[in-house]
Formats: C-alpha cells, sequence, structure tokens
C-alpha cells in the first residue's frame, strides 16, 4: 500500500471512529438525563441499559454498542417494552447461537408467564444481562475478549425468576398450512399473484422454506419480465407498537436483500412495513400468532 492510499484510510477510519464517538457521547448523555416512565419494569430496563451503555462508553471505549443500548435505554425510559437481543442480529459461533437462542426463549417465555409483573426487577435485570451475554459473547467469538461474565449472572437469576411464575402450558406453534395462491393449470393473473413469507417470533431470518418462495418468487419475475415487486412486512401483536413497526419494516428489508442476491434490479422491489396494523389472523394486543409474522410479496 503506497503512502498516500494509507494516509486516506487512516484519515477515514479516524472519521467513522469519531462519529461514532460523537454519537455515542451523545445519546449516552441523554441516557443519564432521562426521566424514567411506564411500568416498574421499563423504569428498572432503563436503570440497566443506563448503567451497561456507560460501562461499555467510559470503560470499554465500544462506542457503537454504547450507543445501541443507549436507544434501548431511552426507549425503555419512553415507557417502551423493547425485547431482548435478537440471536441473527449478532457475529456468533453455531455454538453461541445455540445456548443464546435458548437463553432468549427461556426469557421470552417467562416475559408471556408475566415475569415483567410479577418480578418486574428482576425481570428487567435478566434481560440486560442477557444483552449484556450476548454482546461480550460476540466479543470473544471475534478474539476481543476472553470471558462472559454476565452469562453466570443470566444463568443465575432466570430459575428464581422462573419458579414465581405459574407453569406454561401452550401447544407447539406451527407455521399456517401452505396454501396454493394460483391454480398451476392457469397462466398466472399477475394483479391477483401474492407470495408468503412468514417469520419465528421476533426474529427477521427467512427458514428454508421462505428462501424456496423466494426462488419461485425469482422464477416468476425473469420468466415474465416483471418491473415491479413489491414487499410488506407484517408482525403479531406481542410488543409495542413502535417495535413492532420497525421490525416490519427490518422483514420487508430482509426480503428485499435476498432478492437483490438472487439477481432481482434493487430498484425494482418497493418495500413497506405495516408493524402489526393488518393482521392476517385477529387477535387482541400482546397475542403471539404465527399466521400474522409475515412478509407478503406481490406484483404492481
Amino acid at each position: 500500500m503506497n503512502a498516500f492510499k494509507s494516509l486516506a484510510l487512516t484519515t477515514a477510519v479516524l472519521a467513522v471512529t469519531a462519529c461514532s464517538a460523537f454519537e455515542g457521547n451523545n445519546e449516552v448523555d441523554k441516557l443519564n438525563e432521562a426521566t424514567a416512565s411506564g411500568s416498574p419494569f421499563t423504569q428498572q430496563l432503563t436503570s440497566e441499559y443506563r448503567a451497561f451503555s456507560n460501562y461499555e462508553l467510559n470503560s470499554e471505549k465500544d462506542y457503537a454498542d454504547a450507543l445501541h443500548f443507549a436507544r434501548k435505554g431511552l426507549e425503555a425510559a419512553a415507557g417502551t417494552v423493547v425485547m431482548p437481543e435478537p440471536v441473527n442480529d449478532w457475529d456468533l459461533t453455531a455454538a453461541d447461537i445455540a445456548e443464546l437462542s435458548t437463553a432468549y426463549g427461556r426469557l421470552v417465555s417467562a416475559f408471556d408467564r408475566g415475569a415483567r409483573e410479577v418480578l418486574p426487577g428482576k425481570s428487567a435485570i435478566a434481560q440486560a444481562r442477557y444483552d449484556c451475554w450476548i454482546e461480550e459473547q460476540e466479543e470473544v467469538a471475534n478474539g476481543e475478549a476472553a470471558a462472559v461474565p454476565c452469562k453466570a449472572d443470566f444463568l443465575a437469576i432466570m430459575p428464581e425468576i422462573e419458579a414465581a411464575l405459574p407453569a406454561q402450558v401452550v401447544a407447539p406453534e406451527a407455521f399456517p398450512e401452505p396454501v396454493s395462491m394460483i391454480d398451476g393449470n392457469e397462466p398466472l393473473n399477475v394483479a391477483e399473484a401474492m407470495y408468503l413469507v412468514f417469520f419465528d417470533f421476533d426474529s427477521k431470518r427467512i427458514s428454508n422454506g421462505g428462501l424456496n418462495v423466494l426462488d419461485t418468487v425469482v422464477q416468476e419475475v425473469q420468466s415474465r419480465n416483471l418491473q415491479t415487486i413489491r414487499v410488506v412486512g407484517h408482525t403479531d401483536t406481542s410488543g409495542s407498537a413502535a417495535y413492532n413497526a420497525r421490525l416490519a419494516n427490518t422483514r420487508a428489508n430482509k426480503i428485499k436483500s435476498e432478492l437483490i442476491s438472487r439477481g432481482i434490479s434493487a430498484s425494482s422491489i418497493i418495500t413497506e412495513g405495516r408493524g402489526e396494523n393488518e393482521l392476517l389472523v385477529q387477535t387482541t394486543d400482546a397475542t403471539r400468532e404465527p399466521a400474522n409474522r409475515r412478509g407478503v410479496i406481490t406484483f404492481d
């Protein structure tokens, strides 16, 4: 690398670092000054994220993660019930993903059984320690750290929370049976064509079945030279409306990314998120319904 290129690269890295540092400081300062509202759970969660983001900023100099968790803390301070970190959003080994997915399932199961109301303080601590664990585990996976102290804290507090809750008796979730939207013997009516991709709870990951659906979409687009694909993301009613609005957009953009990787032009894809506003299956609020966690693909 010549000297000019080396200098340019160094300058760019310093600029990005300075920007991240500034944003991290700014958001952490806002969280430090925020007055928490909402339920006892969200108030305690605010305190936990405040402590964690300050630690990441001041002790670890990890500006990006300080910024991320400060933003979660600010949402909690506003009374929003923010969810634990999705496992697939972090750079982890397969073994880490399996272990943290189990931990995530335990935590969400406890929340579904009323942990936030029965033991709000301990539930907030459990969520914060889980989020801390996943952040630390990524650093271990990338060779940036050697220990995961928050894991032990999470595993220590969860049995106490679970012991205070009623037993869970829930039938296993199942995705809706595949529905043929088009008669295979009839030519495709583009205006009526619809493809559905379903998602796991609080996830943007597309299953193998969903990927097969996208392969079919691509074949249809290419064989008919279709010019505009519309992707709309949806969620169920579990979680806040604001959180679900973001998750719906994330799901739509994930589908878009997969279509682009299969050769579809980005300019031909329109994405939109409608959160929990257009349920496929009508439910009450705070209800986990697999059929409502979907992406809908149509052609204009």
